[in-house]
This record gives structure tokens, sequence and C-alpha cells, in this order.
């Protein structure tokens, strides 16, 4: 909808009113160029055209992991279907576009991956994942400085803030099968908090994190994900990060992640975990300098896509593996 009509790094396109376009996808890139959720900073209905092309290399549909081995754009069927149309004017009607969207690529048996766009599309991102694959069957893995459960935000039940509180509610998500990362700052309030331990939600915050360790955390984050669910939708809101790494976004707060350790957490994720549906959210270019931003969503896309080749290939993978030993 917005800037040049181009695909992720030059793969194919498909059309998500033509199934026979994609019949044979592994996965299927969505854009999702909305921002009418937003409560503090717009700009987000310009990341998925900023992720699509945040890159030094040629637009070629390849991008060999020099880590995994593996070309994740090349060894799975990936098409990108463009941008579903989404009217920030209009926060249900878009939310509702985008749901029958992703349902359509649930149900032809691929994976969607949307680009977004604020993070109020994962409630129809995780739902049109969840009615292919069954209401309260599928868990949620949530990278965020922010728990996005709040009741309502100027008057409204959608917004940027509440997607994981509507979730929940539709019984799409099982509150106790949603393990939140990262979380940090000032917000939510005791109310907000106490509706989560309710629903029995696991939230890491930073703290925890810290003196845990990132994978101490993941591991134990991903047991309980998959334990009576058969599918993982990856939610990742960029803001996760600490803002220093990643500025182009709507709602910052200091002290989170670094991009390293966002990168390998969702390489773990795609490796370890059934993962049936993937967003990227809160890239904002208006915000960014030098898409230091939109960099880093172009790489958190590739490398989901990376691990899930890798994968499906069935090989273990080691990473103190050299690239090269020439001893």
């Amino acid at each position: 909808m917005f800037g040049p009509d181009v695909t992720f790094l030059g793969v194919e396109r498909c059309d998500i009113g033509a199934p026979e376009s994609y019949a044979d996808a592994d996965v299927v890139i969505v854009g999702a160029p909305f921002d009418g959720g937003t409560t503090n900073r717009p700009g987000t209905r310009f990341g998925p055209t900023a992720m699509r092309q945040a890159c030094y290399l040629e637009h070629d549909g390849s991008r060999p992991s020099l880590a995994l081995r593996t070309d994740g754009l090349r060894d799975l069927k990936v098409y990108d279907a463009g941008d579903v149309e989404m009217f920030s004017g209009d926060i249900e009607r878009a939310l509702g576009a985008l749901e029958e969207a992703v349902a359509a690529v649930a149900a032809s048996g691929a994976i969607p991956l949307v680009l977004g766009g604020d993070h109020s599309i994962t409630l129809p991102d995780a739902k049109g994942v969840a009615r292919h694959h069954g209401y309260g069957n599928v868990s949620m893995v949530h990278f965020d400085a922010h728990a996005d459960t709040g009741e309502i935000e100027f008057g409204s039940l959608y917004g940027h803030g509440l997607p994981m509180r509507r979730l929940i509610e539709s019984g799409a998500i099982r509150g106790d099968r949603f393990l939140q990362i990262g979380l940090r700052g000032y917000w939510p309030g005791p109310a907000v908090l106490s509706w989560m331990a309710e629903r029995r939600m696991r939230s890491y915050e930073m703290s925890e994190i810290v003196a845990r360790g990132v994978d101490e955390c993941l591991t134990e984050a991903f047991g309980i994900a998959v334990d009576g669910c058969e599918g993982v939708f990856l939610s990742v809101d960029i803001d996760v990060v600490d803002p220093g790494m990643a500025p182009g976004t709507g709602t910052p707060e200091p002290g989170g992640l670094t991009a390293r350790q966002l990168l390998d957490a969702v390489r773990r994720c795609c490796l370890e975990l059934p993962v049936v549906g993937v967003d990227v959210v809160e890239v904002s270019p208006p915000y960014d300098h030098a898409d230091i931003t939109a960099y880093l969503g172009n790489r958190v896309v590739l490398e989901a896509l990376s691990a899930i080749a890798r994968r499906r290939g069935g090989e273990p993978w080691d990473p103190r593996q050299p690239l090269l030993d020439g001893r």
C-alpha cells in the first residue's frame, strides 16, 4: 500500500485471492501496513515495505545462512502476497481483512509470515492461524517490551496494547500457553497483572532474563508452549530490543534485549518448535536511523526462514561448528 511494489528480497509473488498461485508454498509473506491501533508514535504502516527492502545484497530471492547452512528463500518455497488493504480509519474492517488473508494461507498448508504494522495485527494473525489448527491448539511465544493485555484504549477494544487480551478472550490462544519474553518498564499496572495471573500467563520480565539467562528462560518457555498444543505462533515486537539498537519503533523502552539475543532466540524458536505462524511488528521507519530497525526486522524474518528450513531438513545443528577450519 505504501512505497514501491516489491516482494521480500525478490521472492516470487502470489495472490491471496487465487489459492492456486501458492498451492505449493511452504511460507507466504503477507504485508499488514496498519498503524491505526497505535497509541504513541505512528509510522508502522511503512514497516512492511521497509523490511522487504532492507538489505545491501542483490534482491535475487536467495539468502544462504552462514550459521545454519540453509537458504531459507530457496530451500523453502516462499511467496510474497503483497499487502492486505488496511484502512487505518476503520480498525475492525482492517483487522477483519487481515484475518481472512491469514486464514486462507494457513488453510493452504503454508506458514503465514506477516510483516507489520502495529501490534494490533497479532489478533487477526493468530486467530486466522487458529481457525485452521484449532482454537486452543496453538500456543504463543511473544517477544515484547509490553504485555499488550490492556482492557480498553481510547474507548476501543482494539489497539496495539490490547491484542493479547482479545486473543485469550476469544479462545484462539490459551492463557496458560501464552509465553511473553522481554517485558520491562512501567506498564501494565496491578489490575492488568492480576487479570494475566488469573489466566495463568507466563511472562519473563527482563530482570528475570538477566538473572537466569535468555537460554534458560527460553528452554522453560518452550516446554510450556508444546504441552498440549500442536503448533506455536511466534510474535516479535521489535521493541523487545533496546532502543539503542532498534530506535525505529513507536513505544521505545530502554533496557531490552540486544539485537544478537533476539536473532539467536528467533533462530531457536524456529529450530526447536513447531511454528505455524509468525509476525514481526512495530517497525516504524519515520523514527528509524540509518535503517537500523528495518535491517533488524529483515534479519528476524531471515533467521526464522533459515531455521524453519533447517528444521524441515531434519539435520541437527551445533552452534559451535566452525564455518571453516583451515588448520
